[in-house]
């Protein structure tokens, strides 16, 4: 089984000691914003941050806000954790950071599993944001364009994939371009399809299923659980760079682990409610890369997954 490795910056987070104490008698107020789903971020955050010495409702206190897969309800949840006057804002993927960047300029954001931060106009640098913004990126972009070599291997026929993408999240941009730079390397055609609101999925689906295409490709911070029944529905072999989509029946992913992702992000918090400039952590990129196969969800496409894949999967899900 490999196990695949990817970093970014001279100095990352995993580097850094992973223990600590929190400042004796002060009690932090902590925002963090999420597009929807909260889990598994949010069990592995606080379970980092409890080993670094951190006790929820002692020592720390979370303002937790979810746009519950609304992605206009941000900027508003944003400005509202500003107005608490929170000690810092932890932003889970790209549409919650730029929420946060655009409420405050002062108050430090820890990035937790952003995409291309420079891309999307979140930081000018990695190695030296120098902004109230810093954290860690799972480099969501590049992941996805191996998402289309993948389903290549395992449908060598394939000609069309869609690409489903949220189009108010600005992540869509590099997400659609590296997918489009995959297709045309193996002879593949891209459609797009830009998704509005979680409304839209359904009837995008249905109309993909329709034998248009012979895959598809879903940006992460679309519903994990809903693409991935949605595409089983609509028998669609699938794929997204998130490990969370094969989890919930995506039939493929190839992402960054979202262990480290997280846990890291608690790192970086700690470091920042310690006295630490934001602007002088350099933006981590992700420590860990890994290819999930949900081998039950192939089957029940009645699909035949190569053991080339099987045999370089970092898990199969049976």
């Amino acid at each position: 089984m490999k196990r695949r490795t990817l970093f970014a910056g001279a100095a990352s987070a995993t580097t850094l000691p992973f223990a600590g104490i929190a400042q004796t008698g002060k009690v932090f107020r902590v925002g963090v914003l999420v597009v929807g789903q909260p889990e598994p971020f949010w069990t592995i955050f606080r379970s980092a941050l409890k080993e670094l010495g951190y006790s929820e409702g002692g020592n720390i206190r979370f303002e937790f806000r979810s746009a519950e897969f609304v992605p206009a309800r941000l900027d508003a949840l944003a400005a509202e954790l500003v107005k608490l006057g929170v000690n810092a804002i932890v932003a889970v993927q790209t549409p919650s950071a730029l929420a946060a960047k655009k409420a405050t300029r002062t108050i430090p954001i820890v990035l937790a599993g952003v995409g291309d931060a420079v891309a999307t106009g979140l930081v000018t640098s990695l190695a030296r944001p120098e902004a109230n913004l810093t954290g860690v990126s799972t480099a969501t972009a590049e992941l996805s364009g191996k998402s289309v070599e993948l389903l290549k291997e395992i449908l060598p026929a394939a000609r069309r994939i869609a690409a489903i993408a949220s189009a108010p999240d600005p992540f869509h941009k590099p997400f659609l371009d590296q997918l489009e730079k995959a297709g045309s390397q193996g002879g593949v055609t891209i459609e797009r399809v830009m998704i509005e609101r979680e409304a839209d999925l359904g009837p995008a689906f249905s109309r993909l299923g329709g034998g248009g295409v012979d895959a598809v490709v879903v940006q992460p911070s679309l519903s994990v659980k809903l693409t991935a029944d949605l595409s089983l529905k609509n028998s669609l072999p699938s794929a997204s760079a998130s490990r969370r989509f094969t989890d919930a029946g995506g039939m493929l992913s190839y992402a960054a682990d979202i262990q480290h992702i997280y846990r890291d992000s608690a790192v970086y918090l700690d470091k920042i409610l310690k006295g630490a400039r934001p602007g002088d952590l350099p933006v981590q990129g992700p420590v860990k890369i890994e290819m999930i196969v949900n081998l039950k969800t192939a089957r029940a496409l009645n699909l035949t997954v190569p053991q080339s894949i099987l045999i370089r999967a970092d898990e199969v899900i049976e």
